[in-house]
């Protein structure tokens, strides 16, 4: 049992940094949206941005053909999918990778979504539960995402989100990722009983000031890190995204200070 929980205690100290914050590079959109623009050559998305995360998420594909191991960052291993944009119901998720993979590419954690209040709600909270007694044996974090399909009405919906939360929490997942709302955000984090909270950024933000804020608000209600892919990856200075969001979330800088340094005043 100790060596257990230290693998799981070293695992993450991989995800999140030395303030207890993580920024996170989400990289798995391909497996369900294609070759989206700005991540047409994953290779070098990951050369160029990983130097300035703490972790990244993707598939195994992806992290067998285009990743250049460096021991720098956590990798959160992507381990559920088979459903696209175009097929009949995105929320038609389940389990794609072995636990047994995922240890073989030294990934720090796996991941899997949950699909509440869908008709695949039932396999896909059932297939976590499972999934996080599997990976205990070997003290392998699992991350939790809750997930919403093509409802995006849900992603502001903070009695919803807290919901989705808690069902992670009751699961047994040892992070959880989930989307940031304006209204009682604080409460979506207590529901997760503890369990590190980390936000989903969505489709590209017109504004990066928004983009900052959102981190900040986030992380002043309790969330510990970001993992966001679109509006990192699409945007036309990634790098200074990704510092600003670093500043925000790890170092207490605010928004606007933030957003003044690296992309000018308003």
């Amino acid at each position: 049992m100790v060596s257990e929980l230290f693998g799981k205690k070293n695992r993450l100290s991989r995800i999140f940094n030395k303030s207890g914050k993580s920024i996170m590079l989400a990289l798995d959109h391909g497996m369900a949206l294609g070759p989206m623009q700005g991540i047409e050559r994953p290779g070098e998305v990951l050369k160029k941005l990983t130097p300035y995360t703490d972790s990244i998420m993707l598939n195994k594909g992806i992290l067998q053909n285009c990743y250049v191991p460096d021991g720098h960052v956590g990798i959160v291993l992507r381990i559920s999918g088979a459903a696209t944009i175009v097929g009949e119901d995105l929320t038609r998720e389940s389990i794609t990778t072995t636990v047994t993979e995922a240890l073989r590419l030294s990934a720090d954690a796996v991941a899997t979504s949950i699909y509440v209040g869908t008709p695949n709600e039932h396999s896909t909270i059932r297939e976590l539960s499972l999934l996080c007694d599997e990976c205990e044996t070997y003290g392998l974090p699992v991350l939790a995402v809750t997930a919403i399909g093509k409802d995006r009405e849900r992603k502001t919906d903070p009695r919803y989100l807290a919901l989705a939360v808690r069902v992670a929490a009751e699961m047994g997942a040892d992070i959880i990722k989930t989307y940031y709302c304006d209204e009682n955000f604080e409460k979506v984090v207590e529901a997760s009983a503890g369990v590190p909270i980390v936000i989903a950024g969505g489709p590209k933000m017109d504004s990066v000031l928004d983009v900052l804020k959102i981190a900040e608000n986030a992380v002043k209600a309790g969330a510990l890190g970001v993992d966001m892919g679109r509006n990192v990856w699409q945007h036309e200075k990634p790098v200074e995204m990704l510092l600003a969001l670093k500043e925000v979330v790890n170092e207490g800088v605010n928004a606007e200070e933030a957003h003044s340094k690296h992309f000018g005043r308003k």
